[in-house]
């Protein structure tokens, strides 16, 4: 059963007003199924959509930020909890322990780095939680091209590369999770 799901995303808006839409849209839709996101504790970019759209309808939002975040002073501090911790490490190992799913939205560097790493815990069996890359508007077709590259290249083992489940709408997305838990 999923009751909580990690979401990963950008801590700015991008330049195409889809990811905000979907941002909003995924907060939205996981709290009418009751699902609480568990995200990176910001109160900036498709990170604080997701929240706060969530929260709008009443929605369980678990945020999980770093020291050095809340001194820079991006913490949200509306959520239902907030978790601070002593550095990135351990934001992303409560992350995962909290969570039964992973979302992954547009994003950069540590968007990929979280994704990557919790795929990487998947295929060595430290977890057997779904990971979802929602993929507005082709905004990762060329990492997944690269992914299958890999795959050719024999350096990426199939098993691994389809742990990676690929959703291109949100409604999508929901209906993976649902399936995974079934």
């Amino acid at each position: 059963m999923i009751r909580n799901a990690a979401i990963f995303c950008a801590s700015s808006d991008g330049a195409n007003p889809l990811y905000l839409d979907s941002a909003i849209a995924l907060g939205r839709a996981l709290a009418e199924q009751n699902i609480g996101v568990i995200y990176g504790g910001a109160n900036v970019g498709l990170m604080k959509a997701v929240a706060e759209s969530c929260l709008a309808c009443q929605g369980r939002v678990v945020g999980v930020i770093p020291e050095v975040l809340v001194d820079l002073e991006i913490a949200h501090r509306g959520l239902t909890e907030l978790h601070i911790t002593t550095n990135m490490h351990t934001r992303k190992a409560k992350m995962a322990e909290l969570a039964d799913a992973f979302l992954i939205l547009p994003g950069g560097f540590g968007t990929l780095e979280e994704m990557f790493e919790v795929l990487t815990w998947q295929y060595l069996r430290l977890h057997q939680k779904p990971t979802v890359l929602i993929n507005i508007n082709g905004f990762y077709d060329k990492l997944l091209d690269f992914l299958d590259h890999c795959v050719t290249e024999g350096v990426l083992k199939p098993r691994a590369r389809e742990l990676l489940l690929v959703a291109n709408t949100v409604e999508d997305a929901l209906v993976q999770l649902c399936a995974f838990a079934d």
